[in-house]
């Protein structure tokens, strides 16, 4: 299975930090975001990596190079010209790169200890969603879960991790250019296409300077 991480957002939220470095390449303990999620990806099996690149785009290769140093190989996806496509249209660019199989998409800018499964099965469904518990800053969250079936609505609500398995036919009919992922994702569910879990563990979105700073804090 390839993993796609997506790297292309703004960072508005992040700014001043962001003006003048891609926000996954802010770091945590020294070393960046995305780094960290690189090692665990190498070491949980995964071999190839595509990684979207937009906002000050160009500094992420020549931090992270083709991957040879944590024994992947990276590929990227360049939307710098576009400027970011948003989670879905920036994957599907970036479908010719990542194949027929399913895949694995996690967001640059979360911290968790989530091992990702490089042998997934996604079975029928079209796409496979990690949950969490809401943070202080998503406290409606964004899905339920009943079973191991993702709902859009239900009494009690969980926050989208950013991590999810999919199917390259959930984006079939999705055109190039802008386009969000939970429109899409919303209209799988309807049609029961989609399973989940909720994960206890360690995740944090670092979505702003105070969390970039909480997180290096524990």
């Amino acid at each position: 299975m390839k993993a796609m991480i997506l790297a292309a957002g703004l960072g508005n939220r992040m700014r001043p930090l962001t003006d003048t470095i891609p926000k996954p390449l802010l770091e945590v303990n020294s070393k960046p975001l995305i780094v960290w999620h690189i090692e665990k990806l190498s070491r949980l099996g995964f071999e190839k990596i595509i990684i979207n690149i937009a906002h000050l785009g160009y500094m992420i290769p020549e931090v992270l190079g083709d991957g040879a140093s944590w024994g992947v190989k990276i590929i990227y996806s360049d939307e710098q010209e576009e400027g970011a496509l948003e989670s879905a249209g920036g994957i599907v660019k970036a479908l010719p790169l990542l194949g027929d199989e399913p895949f694995l998409v996690l967001n640059a800018d979360v911290w968790c200890d989530y091992d990702f499964d490089v042998n997934h099965d996604l079975k029928n469904n079209l796409a496979h969603l990690i949950l969490v518990s809401n943070p202080e800053h998503n406290q409606k969250g964004d899905f339920a879960l009943q079973n191991d079936r993702v709902l859009n609505q239900n009494e009690v609500q969980y926050t989208f991790s950013g991590i999810g398995y999919y199917s390259p036919a959930l984006f079939k009919d999705l055109g190039y250019g802008k386009s969000a992922l939970a429109p899409l994702l919303r209209s799988a569910i309807e049609e029961e296409k989609v399973s989940g879990e909720l994960y206890k563990g360690i995740w944090k979105d670092i979505g702003t300077p105070e969390r970039l700073a909480e997180v290096n804090t524990d």
